[in-house]
């Protein structure tokens, strides 16, 4: 006889239960534990007390790393996959100074644009094609960034193309309703 999935998980629920209720009560036990401790001063001679962390060395670093990182840092070298961080980062800074470039042209060019408005219609239409391909190229620039990243939560999320495009048009659309 085949159980429904409800049922199913009702059953597994149950399993765990016991397993839930014990972790439960292990994280109030501690909290528990670290209120008392406070309460009692045991944290307030700490040494280090009231000075920020030391974050120069990393503790998941293999301590067989640790000189040759420090020497590259020192060099001003950083791993490649923040190299590619970097580099999505100023891609997405240029993206939007295009755009303000773009804008500031037309405002330049925005007397003659008037005896021929079908013209500057055209130039917007291909700005815009553009710049959809330049966030292509961010979002292929971060699918790398990706692949390379140590880390999965260290990754980057895409950019929605449409939503991008969607702020870059609005922009351009309320400096021309400025002029």
């Amino acid at each position: 006889m085949t159980k429904s999935l409800e049922e199913e998980i009702k059953i597994k629920a149950a399993q765990v239960r016991g397993t839930a209720k014990y972790m439960a009560s292990m994280e109030d036990l501690v909290e528990e534990k670290i209120r008392k401790a406070m309460e009692s001063g045991s944290f307030d001679n700490l040494e280090g007390k009231g000075k920020p962390l030391n974050l120069q060395e990393n503790p998941f670093e293999p301590p067989d790393m640790r000189m040759v990182n420090k020497i590259l840092k020192d060099a001003g070298f950083s791993p490649y996959w923040m190299e590619l961080g970097k580099d999505v980062d100023a891609a997405i800074e240029k993206f939007w100074k295009e755009v303000d470039k773009f804008i500031a042209r037309q405002r330049i060019k925005g007397d003659a644009n008037k005896k021929n408005p079908h013209m500057s219609q055209k130039r917007l239409e291909q700005f815009l094609k553009e710049s959809e391909e330049r966030l292509k190229d961010i979002n292929r620039m971060i699918d790398n960034f990706n692949c390379h990243c140590p880390m999965w939560w260290l990754g980057r999320g895409r950019l929605n193309i449409n939503q991008e495009m969607a702020k870059a048009r609005e922009r351009i659309y309320e400096s021309i309703t400025d002029q």
